[in-house]
C-alpha cells in the first residue's frame, strides 16, 4: 500500500514553520506497513489544493492531508476535498452540538465564535473523525479507489487522530506488514567513502533497503526491511546492519540512531567517567548538546567558555608564551584541555579553539579548527584540521570533531591525527 502526504498551509511555503508533522505521520505509516512515496507542500489556494489532490490520488493507494481544517476564511481544506470529490459540503448538526459543548467546556464565556460552524460542514458521503484535543474534525472518504484522510495541522490533535484512528484503519487494510528502520551514524568518513565501501551492498538491496543521509560532520545509513512481522523485519534488518558496521569499523559510532552528545554521555556512564569542556571558537556549542541530553549531568561536569586569550590564560591557566605564540595551535589546545581537566577536576577533557571565519584570527586561515583532550592519567591529543564554509558550518565541524575524539578516546579505538595543509 502506497501513501502520500499532503501538507497545507502557506507557512509552510514561506519557512515559516517546519513540516514535521509529515515526519511523524511517516514514521507510523512506516511502523504499519505503509510506503510513503511522496510528500507535497501545497498553500493556502483552492485551485493549488485540489491539483495536489489529483496528483497525489494518481499515485497513491491513500493520500493523508494535514491542515486546513480550522475555522478561519483561509482554512479551505475542506472545501479543496469537497471540490476534488465533486461533492458539496454539507452541515450536520451533531458537529454543531459537539462544538458547542467544546467552547461551553473550555471558554471563560463558553460562547462560540460564529466562525467555528464552518467545521460543522463535511463533504457528502464523507465520515469525520471527532476530536477529542481540538475542535476540528477529521475527514475520511474514498475517492474512485482513493482513500483520503485529512487531519488538522496542530500536531498533538494530528497525532491524535493518525494514532488512534487512520493507522489502525490502515494497518488492517495493508494485511499486517511492518516497515523497520535501523540507522547507523558515523563521523570521520565523508558520504562518498562511505558509500564506495557499501556500494556492493547498496546495488544489491531490495529488501533490506539501503539509503544515505548526510549531514555536517555526520553520515547516517538506514537499513530499511519489510516483513509480516516486526520480528521477521527485524531478522532481514540485522545480518545487514552487522555487514555494514564490519565494513564501516569505529566511524560507526551508534547502531541506535543515537547523536553522538548521546553516545559520548552513554559512554561516560558505562565507564564511570565524567567529562569538562574548554571552548573557544564553538562558544558553548558543545555544553549545550551535552545538557539537552536527559541525565546529562551524572556525566557532564562543565563547560569553560573562553573566547579570549586573556580568558583563556586566567581561567585555564594557559601559559603566557603559549598564548603568544596564537590561540589557534595545538599547543594552545592542549594547554586548554589540561586546564579545564585541572579546574573541574573532571576524568576527561575537551578542548576546541580555531577561526571560525570569515576573516583569519590570530595568524590562523579562516576555518582552522584545533580539538584536543587530556585524561586524568595525563595522556594528551590533539588534532588540526580545516573545515569551508561559514561560521556556522566551521563550527559544527569543530563540535563533531572533539565529541568524537572524545568517544573514541573512550571506546579505545586509534584517534585521529592533524590533517593540515603543510
Amino acid at each position: 500500500m502506497r501513501a502520500e502526504i499532503v501538507a497545507v498551509g502557506t507557512e509552510l511555503l514561506l519557512g515559516q514553520i517546519a513540516d514535521t508533522n509529515a515526519r511523524w505521520m511517516s514514521e507510523r505509516l512506516a511502523d504499519a506497513g505503509i510506503d510513503v512515496t511522496n510528500h507535497q507542500a501545497v498553500g493556502d489556494n483552492l485551485d493549488r489544493i485540489v491539483e495536489a489532490l489529483r496528483l497525489a490520488a494518481g499515485r497513491a493507494d491513500v493520500v493523508l492531508v494535514s491542515g486546513g481544517l480550522g475555522p478561519t476564511e483561509d482554512d479551505i481544506t475542506r472545501d479543496a476535498i469537497a471540490a476534488f470529490a465533486g461533492q458539496p459540503l454539507v452541515f450536520h448538526e451533531e458537529l454543531e452540538t459537539m462544538l458547542r459543548e467544546k467552547f461551553r467546556r473550555w471558554s471563560t464565556t463558553g460562547a462560540m465564535p460564529k466562525s467555528n460552524l464552518r467545521q460543522a460542514y463535511v463533504p457528502q458521503g464523507a465520515r469525520w473523525i471527532v476530536p477529542d484535543r481540538g475542535t476540528a474534525p477529521g475527514l475520511a472518504l474514498r475517492v474512485d479507489g482513493t482513500r483520503m484522510y485529512a487531519v488538522p495541522g496542530v500536531p498533538d490533535e494530528m497525532q491524535e487522530m493518525i494514532g488512534g484512528t487512520i493507522v489502525p484503519e490502515l494497518r488492517a487494510l495493508a494485511g499486517g506488514d511492518v516497515i523497520v528502520s535501523r540507522v547507523l551514524r558515523c563521523a570521520g568518513m565523508g558520504e562518498s567513502a562511505v558509500a564506495e565501501r557499501l556500494a556492493d551492498l547498496f546495488a544489491s538491496s531490495i529488501n533490506p533497503t539501503i539509503a544515505y543521509l548526510a549531514s555536517m560532520g555526520e553520515v547516517k545509513v538506514r537499513i530499511t526491511a519489510k516483513a509480516s512481522s516486526r520480528g521477521d523485519a527485524e531478522a532481514r534488518a540485522d545480518p545487514v546492519v552487522a555487514e555494514v558496521r564490519a565494513r564501516l569499523g569505529d566511524v560507526v559510532f551508534s547502531a541506535d540512531d543515537e547523536t553522538l552528545e548521546q553516545a559520548v554521555l552513554r559512554l561516560l556512564n558505562v565507564r564511570s567517567r565524567t567529562l569538562a569542556c574548554a571552548e573557544s571558537l564553538t562558544g558553548g556549542g558543545v555544553g549545550s548538546r551535552l545538557t539537552a541530553v536527559p541525565g546529562a549531568s551524572a556525566s557532564f561536569v562543565g563547560s569553560a567558555v573562553v573566547y579570549t586569550a586573556e580568558a583563556k590564560g586566567r581561567v585555564l591557566g594557559v601559559p603566557a608564551d603559549v598564548l603568544a605564540a596564537g590561540t589557534v595551535t595545538e599547543a594552545c589546545a592542549l594547554a586548554m584541555a589540561t586546564g579545564a581537566r585541572d579546574v573541574y577536576g573532571a576524568d576527561v577533557a575537551l578542548a576546541l579553539t580555531g577561526a571560525a571565519g570569515p576573516e583569519p584570527h590570530d595568524g590562523a586561515a579562516p576555518g582552522t579548527i584545533w580539538v584536543a583532550l587530556a585524561d586524568a592519567t595525563g595522556f594528551t591529543h590533539a588534532r588540526g584540521f580545516v573545515s569551508r564554509g561559514k561560521r556556522d558550518r566551521v563550527r559544527r565541524w569543530a563540535e563533531q570533531a572533539g565529541l568524537d575524539l572524545v568517544r573514541r578516546h573512550l571506546e579505545g579505538v586509534p584517534l585521529p591525527r592533524t590533517s593540515l595543509p603543510e
